[in-house]
């Protein structure tokens, strides 16, 4: 196993800010880390387990060791007549394996197409788009107690999926290294196109029958339409989440702003459009430095080149304290900042 010292990060992570770890490791099986757990530098560093880099901003060097997870692998363990789970590795690239599963005709993730990450990451963000969430197909996640070794099994329930939320975020952050995912997925799919403009771009494609692939087709053409790609411009997708507030608070909001953009909840509550108070609060396409906001989607933070994880950072509290300040709602980064 190698170890290499004060080691850029810049092509591990999707804003490529230009920071250093201490160490740097990568792993390539179950095996591979539970040696690695007996090693010194394991034991005597701090540990930060590195999958596709999208979800997290850097905004200092890391001080300690870097454990790149390259475990690769996609497998189906078992099927019936209306189903198929599918294991995937924590290193496999999100977005190859939904186009594996559509290219099998494998329902359940086309609407989460162009996500960028990888699929360990998705159970921990309970990432979600276009209707679909992460928790609607996760079967079960296979993790490694990064002290122990121990291989834990998590069911669903056990993942308490919340919104970009998980049991992986909160009481066992930092303590598993997620190794494989079960997808349990539909031979007959259920398709979700009433969610943003899904269906106005299957019109505009020409599409009468509906499929797994049209679906994501379409997902692929919104995102990239509005979206920057971080291989061309560094940015972590939507960096902060869409606000819930109460019905009195919504009405109070909408009484005094008749363009909110929100969603019923079937709590009662409301999920504003955090991306229509940032825009709405003049920070669409503003640049400062190189450091910005997308032109095209204001929940979007870009580096344009050489911008530093604080100056994201400070950009990212400037847009917090004005949307607090003008509507009386927090928002919440989805971002991980280190």
């Amino acid at each position: 196993m190698q170890f290499l010292s004060k080691y850029s990060l810049k092509k591990y992570h999707t804003f490529g800010t230009d920071v250093y770890t201490k160490c740097f490791t990568e792993i390539n099986s179950v095996t591979q880390f539970k040696d690695l757990l007996q090693e010194d530098i394991y034991k005597n560093n701090a540990i930060l387990i590195l999958g596709g880099g999208s979800n997290l901003l850097f905004t200092k060097n890391f001080n300690g060791l870097i454990v790149k997870n390259n475990l690769h692998g996609i497998e189906i363990i078992k099927q019936d007549e209306n189903h198929v789970w599918v294991k995937a590795a924590a290193g496999e690239n999100w977005h190859q394996f939904v186009l594996w599963c559509v290219n099998h005709n494998y329902g359940g993730v086309e609407n989460l197409s162009l996500i960028p990450g990888c699929v360990g990451a998705s159970p921990m963000q309970n990432i979600g788009a276009y209707g679909v969430e992460i928790k609607d197909v996760c079967e079960q996640v296979n993790a490694i107690d990064v002290k122990t070794g121990e291989e834990k099994t998590f069911s669903n329930a056990d993942c308490k999926f919340g919104y970009r939320e998980s049991v992986f975020k909160h009481a066992y952050k930092n303590k598993y290294l997620i190794a494989s995912v079960v997808f349990k997925l539909s031979k007959k799919p259920v398709f979700n196109t009433s969610y943003g403009a899904i269906e106005q771009e299957l019109k505009a494609m020409g599409v009468i029958q509906l499929s797994v692939k049209a679906i994501s087709d379409a997902v692929i053409n919104i995102r990239s339409s509005k979206l920057p790609d971080p291989a061309k411009i560094g940015n972590a997708g939507s960096f902060f989440k869409n606000p819930e507030v109460s019905k009195q608070k919504h009405d109070k909001l909408k009484q005094q702003y008749p363009n909110l953009v929100a969603y019923a909840l079937d709590n009662g509550n409301y999920k504003l459009a955090a991306g229509w108070l940032i825009e709405q609060c003049g920070f669409k396409g503003k640049r400062f430095g190189d450091a910005g906001v997308h032109v095209n989607q204001a929940l979007v933070l870009v580096n344009y080149g050489t911008a530093s994880g604080s100056e994201i950072y400070n950009l990212s509290q400037q847009i917090l304290d004005a949307v607090k300040n003008t509507y009386g709602v927090t928002l919440e980064r989805e971002v991980n900042i280190y």
